[in-house]
């Protein structure tokens, strides 16, 4: 098995991007391929057939190769949640929350369990694309981190350095990135990309005569920014905070401090006629006809985040309409109790009370995926629930959802609620929301998000094609052009 690994000179170099464009070129390219990371850190997580959880990237890259996601692709996760620690989970399950102290003193178990599960899964496949994380030259971490060098070592693999020409400095990241790698990792780059280049890409033709003064690796060429294609962020780091039809009436979403799963906001901008505006403040609302609260990694204290920024008051005196997702669900209801602090911060405190519903948080987690449709509608799609709270309703409430064939979901006045994440990946989900709030321009795409993302990684690979010398990266593969 051959091992390809996607480093970069930074967090939010483009990793993900590029590790996703290569998942979907090998895989055309007829290659049993499938995607890696061995740690990763990420609040945008998702639901496994088994049940298990892990980042949405190496998701987005198992479907780029056209495999089902599975927790061999991303053994370890780490999801950041508050008092400065992160639930961490171990093949697809949770263990426990730690802190990075914490963690750092168990970092040889975790190693294991990565070893364990390339020995058990690599074997079946003729190359593994792995995305690194963050910077792999953190001197502080560089002996404690399982996610860069370390499983290109134990591969034996070959790696790509990614850098960010949109940040600035481009030299100097490549340049200090090199030089602070051990030399048989040096030995084993196979070339460095330039990413998100914006504007007339020859200004850029002559990187390579400067680059090679001090860089032995070769450029591969420099990747053009391309806002047609780009897949759901990593996190909420990458969040695009304006988006969709800039033209379009305003659909709010409020960006909470312990924000999970913003990738449920992504399908709108399939869309005419809508433009999604991440909020952190009441004051920014507006004209905005719909207002959605996303998912929380600590919801008690998102919540009280709401009651101490006048989002509460705002939610409950306005007259728009509502959707509250998974902790947005939570938050919506009458009261929520954590007495462990199994989901963040421990304790028991109201709600916003605009449903009739109460939530206990208990310590086994909820992770499935579902078949969702409209209530009384004929159209079906595959999301998803990843949630530790049980919620009550203990009044007659209608539902606007089916999952499974059951009802689901609270639907009162202007206020709505779920558990579902992939909740508008539908465009009839989205229809049947923009109707209810009285959009007047509303078009929705024709396809559904999958179909679109099967062409957007077909363009991504194109993207790869078109600007980078791969000779390199085929030959070591053995791939014959």
């Amino acid at each position: 098995m051959k091992a390809l690994s996607i480093l970069g000179t930074s967090s939010n170099s483009g990793k993900s991007w590029l590790a996703t464009a290569f998942c979907h070129l090998l895989y055309r390219k007829g290659l049993k391929v499938a995607p890696f990371k061995a740690q990763n850190m990420s609040n945008n997580s998702y639901a496994t057939l088994g049940g298990e959880e892990i980042g949405r990237a190496q998701a987005v890259q198992a479907e780029a190769c056209g495999l089902l996601p599975s927790w061999q692709m991303n053994p370890v996760l780490l999801k950041p949640s508050g008092n400065a620690q992160s639930q961490v989970l171990l093949r697809g399950r949770v263990q426990q929350h730690l802190s990075a102290r914490e963690y750092f003193s168990k970092i040889e178990d975790y190693w294991q369990a990565v070893e364990l599960t390339l020995q058990e899964w690599g074997g079946q496949w003729d190359a593994l694309v792995l995305e690194g994380a963050g910077s792999p030259v953190e001197l502080n971490l560089m002996g404690r981190d399982i996610a860069n060098l370390r499983p290109i070592r134990h591969l034996d693999g070959r790696w790509l350095l990614c850098a960010d020409i949109e940040r600035g400095g481009v030299f100097a990241q490549i340049v200090g990135t090199w030089n602070l790698l051990p030399k048989d990792m040096q030995d084993r780059c196979l070339g460095i990309v330039v990413n998100k280049f914006r504007g007339d890409l020859s200004l850029f033709s002559d990187a390579e005569k400067y680059l090679k003064k001090y860089v032995s690796a070769p450029l591969l060429g420099t990747l053009p920014y391309r806002n047609d294609l780009q897949p759901e962020p990593e996190d909420s780091l990458s969040l695009k905070l304006d988006s969709g039809d800039a033209e379009g009436e305003v659909m709010a979403w409020i960006q909470l401090p312990h924000l999970s799963n913003s990738t449920d906001a992504e399908p709108w901008g399939e869309d005419k006629g809508v433009r999604v505006k991440w909020m952190q403040r009441p004051s920014e609302l507006g004209d905005a006809r719909i207002l959605v609260i996303p998912g929380s990694k600590d919801t008690l204290s998102d919540l009280q985040w709401l009651q101490d920024t006048g989002w509460a008051e705002a939610i409950v005196n306005s007259s728009i309409l509502v959707i509250g997702i998974c902790g947005g669900y939570q938050m919506l209801g009458r009261s929520l109790q954590d007495t462990e602090g199994v989901a963040g911060l421990a304790g028991q405190v109201d709600g916003l009370g605009c449903i009739p519903m109460d939530t206990i948080f208990e310590e086994q987690k909820l992770v499935q995926q579902v078949v969702v449709s409209l209530l009384g509608g004929d159209v079906s799609w595959t999301g998803y629930e990843i949630h530790m709270g049980r919620s009550q309703q203990d009044e007659e409430v209608s539902h606007f959802l089916e999952v499974d064939g059951q009802g689901e979901g609270v639907e009162l006045g202007r206020f709505r609620g779920t558990y579902v994440h992939g909740l508008f990946d539908h465009p009839a989900a989205r229809l049947a929301v923009t109707t209810a709030a009285g959009f007047s321009a509303h078009v929705a795409g024709e396809r559904t998000w999958q179909e679109s993302k099967s062409l957007l990684y077909a363009g991504m690979a194109d993207c790869l094609e078109q600007h980078l010398n791969l000779d390199p990266v085929f030959e070591y593969l053995a791939i014959d052009e």
